[in-house]
């Protein structure tokens, strides 16, 4: 039987860490990749969000794809820009780390508010979980493009059966919050040790950036319909 959108995430997880216990460059950036079909069914909503996770993944990975050895391991992305003194560039592996992880936080949140809060909204489950992790990150200018942006989400119980496909959706949601939230604040202890984990983005950048997808959203016809 066809299994969830979440599926091959799960599947994934699986993999994400070595023997040793470490975390694996590769396998935890294709479990970030398979949750992009799943951001894909909010449609314009999560335009913006999208976008940013889709960039943090190709940053990381184009790193890791010029030596795949010495950079196995997803720590090292960051270990090296730490002794080069780069680590704090916007354009560094660390920032897109941390913008990446930041960005799946969000993601868990609002999948466990799908769960725990099933009298809420979309908008309601996706204000909450943003207000409890990206929020504090960002100034008024990001703040506003999400505003903005969930005035886009879909409704709710179309998109849980939209994410149903053959499986058990709740057991596959809880699954994957339960077993991804340790990665992230794996990711979040790591950076934190070196001063990393507290960066916020350049609120011009933001503008703009947001100026640009909605726009791309709306010229697409990327709002939910079914």
């Amino acid at each position: 039987m066809e299994g969830t959108v979440f599926a091959p995430a799960l599947e994934g997880i699986k993999h994400v860490k070595s023997e040793q216990g470490e975390i694996l460059s590769q396998p935890f950036l294709d479990v970030c990749k398979h949750i992009l079909p799943v951001i894909d069914k909010f449609g314009a909503a999560m335009a913006l969000v999208k976008a940013d996770i889709g960039g943090n993944i190709s940053r990381l990975e184009s790193k890791y794809t010029s030596n795949s050895t010495r950079f196995n391991y997803l720590y090292s992305l960051v270990q090296v820009e730490v002794e080069t003194k780069t680590a704090k560039s916007s354009s560094s592996c660390t920032n897109g780390l941390l913008w990446l992880t930041r960005a799946m936080d969000f993601l868990v949140a609002l999948f466990q508010n799908l769960l725990d809060h099933e009298d809420w909204s979309m908008s309601q489950a996706c204000t909450d979980a943003y207000t409890k992790t990206l929020k504090k990150w960002h100034g008024w200018l990001a703040s506003s493009s999400f505003t903005v942006a969930m005035k886009l989400a879909p409704d709710r119980k179309k998109f849980m059966e939209v994410l149903q496909g053959g499986g058990d959706i709740k057991t596959d949601i809880q699954q994957f919050c339960t077993t991804f939230s340790p990665l992230l604040e794996e990711n979040h202890k790591f950076l934190a040790r070196f001063g990393l984990d507290d960066m916020k983005h350049h609120e011009a950048w933001i503008l703009i950036r947001s100026l640009l997808m909605m726009a791309l959203a709306s010229h697409s016809n990327l709002v939910w319909s079914l």
